[in-house]
């Protein structure tokens, strides 16, 4: 099969994707809840580009592979798909309009410049020891020498405070909780559609959304009195916030009042379970790999040995070993296993008719686990992507990020710092698996990631012990 492209509109009386035969009653729904990217990675294998599911009660189409991958990126994919379906529960749930992943077309680029700014890796120029002393204050605090630290959990605050001081200038680690909690329900039940809507009326859903709208009210409130006492923040220190609430006051129609809540939250509902699972799975895939771990320790180890602030180049090329495992496990533990939308019209791909109306879901994480892209694909192998190998680079083999014009527009700011706060934790700690034969549990709901179990033994500081920075 041709991976590097794929028909369109090419048959007018083709036949539906065909039905992954499943169990009577439930269809696909454990073997899609227990590994969804290893399952459209079978369905890919066995049925083609596309095929249809049936899971949690409903009928699903699929699109897949590098063919999905790079039919996103189309003139012909951005006028066949659109993604209002899948996100407008969300926005409506916040009472807000609009937000930029339910929208499409000129709005959404007008949205993503508004935001483009500070969630590049450009809102952190400078910032990199601001960021390192946040990151290390918080693992300093969290991971106890001797203890066995919940490593999802510890992530996810750390996430917070990392999110908090670079994206919005605060860091609300009182409401991470609530942030969490929020983002189970409304994950779950309005976008991935796992769970019923019955949940959104219960107690401690409403008791942890009240919360997140009094911190993004909070916020706000903040900016405005910073404003009012003559505190306009630099061009080069704004944030998040200073280019959200100026694009609010320039122009109301494209940001109205009612969407700043939603605004101003938005990064922790998009980064808290991406990122601390990501990197959480990270520190899994190395400490299974012995060999791999002293790689990265060699290179921390050089890295802060100069003595003095590291900037983005030393970062993210002065560490290969340590990249080449954050991109591997990536590879390996995708969080976008695949991208919502909806058919915007009637359209064939991969010799299947496409009905307009329809939920397609887009497996672009299916080469991730395909042996003509990735030789021996199932092995953790960090030096894939080192030239001259590169295997990443092949056309539409890898997408940790989505694909098309609604790519992460975190990317760039992720891969810095995932780059930083791995560095951070293998600098400073000597880590161990509960048992060298640990085998991770994950889970799927609401992102795919190591479970909430997964814990790691703190055997001992690597390093003289550091009086820690002050906190932010």
């Amino acid at each position: 099969m041709n991976t590097a492209s794929v028909a369109v509109n090419e048959h007018p009386n083709a036949p539906r994707p065909p039905m992954v035969r499943g169990l009577p009653l439930i269809g696909s729904t454990l073997e899609m809840a227990a590994n969804p990217a290893r399952f459209f990675a079978r369905c890919y294998r066995d049925y083609g580009p596309a095929f249809r599911v049936r899971v949690f009660g409903n009928e699903l189409t699929v699109i897949a592979g590098a063919e999905a991958a790079n039919f996103m990126g189309t003139r012909e994919g951005k006028d066949s798909l659109r993604s209002r379906e899948a996100w407008e529960p969300l926005v409506q749930e916040f009472g807000a309009s609009k937000m930029l992943t339910a929208v499409d077309g000129e709005l959404h680029k007008q949205l993503r410049a508004v935001m483009k700014r500070g969630f590049s890796k450009e809102s952190i120029k400078g910032r990199y020891q601001e960021v390192l002393d946040i990151t290390r204050t918080a693992l300093l605090r969290d991971w106890k020498v001797g203890s066995k630290v919940p490593v999802v959990q510890a992530m996810q605050y750390l996430v917070v405070e990392q999110l908090g001081m670079v994206l919005t200038g605060q860091t609300p680690r009182e409401y991470v909780q609530d942030i969490r909690t929020t983002i189970l329900y409304i994950l779950n039940v309005l976008v991935t559609r796992q769970r019923p809507k019955f949940l959104m009326k219960m107690p401690a859903y409403k008791r942890a959304k009240a919360r997140m709208f009094e911190l993004g009210r909070k916020m706000i409130k903040q900016y405005q009195d910073r404003i009012a006492a003559g505190g306009a923040t630099p061009d080069e220190f704004k944030t998040l916030i200073d280019d959200v609430m100026e694009a609010h006051q320039r122009d109301p129609d494209l940001i109205p009042a009612g969407d700043l809540v939603m605004l101003m939250t938005g990064p922790y509902v998009a980064g808290l379970d991406t990122v601390a699972n990501t990197t959480s799975a990270i520190v899994y895939t190395v400490l299974k790999h012995p060999d791999v771990l002293a790689r990265i320790h060699a290179e921390v180890d050089a890295l802060y040995a100069k003595g003095r602030p590291v900037n983005e180049e030393e970062f993210m090329k002065d560490l290969p070993a340590l990249n080449g495992a954050i991109m591997e496990t990536m590879r390996l533990y995708p969080i976008a296993v695949a991208q919502i939308r909806t058919a915007n019209k009637d359209f064939v791909f991969g010799g299947c008719q496409i009905r307009e109306g329809e939920m397609i879901y887009l497996g672009t994480s299916v080469p991730h686990f395909q042996n003509e892209f990735y030789p021996d694909a199932d092995k953790f192998d960090i030096d894939r992507y080192a030239k001259p190998r590169a295997e990443h680079m092949q056309i539409g083999a890898y997408s940790p990020y989505g694909r098309g014009h609604h790519t992460c527009l975190g990317k760039s700011l992720a891969e810095v710092l995932l780059a930083m706060t791995m560095a951070e934790v293998f600098y400073n700690f000597d880590l161990e698996l509960e048992s060298p034969d640990y085998v991770l549990k994950t889970k799927t709901a609401p992102t795919p990631g190591p479970a909430m179990s997964f814990k790691v033994k703190v055997k001992g500081r690597r390093k003289p012990t550091i009086a820690p920075p002050a906190a932010a």
